[in-house]
């Protein structure tokens, strides 16, 4: 897999999410609504999006 990298965007909000689900978004660098992330293009931050894609998108 190549070194990219993936823009995340926090396009709903985690409140009424499970506590772990919130420490996801958090992990990931996402603070406010609608702001987008740049990171590496690893499984480890793949597997964290997977984790909660009904929070998440990831920008093309």
């Amino acid at each position: 897999m190549s070194e990219g990298k993936i823009k995340i965007q926090l396009y709903r909000s985690p409140i009424g999410t499970p506590e772990k689900h919130k420490k996801i978004v958090r992990a990931l660098g996402l603070r406010k609504l609608n702001s987008v992330v740049e990171r590496p293009d690893t499984p480890a931050f793949r597997g964290m999006v997977a984790k909660v894609p009904h929070l998440l998108k990831v920008v093309e």
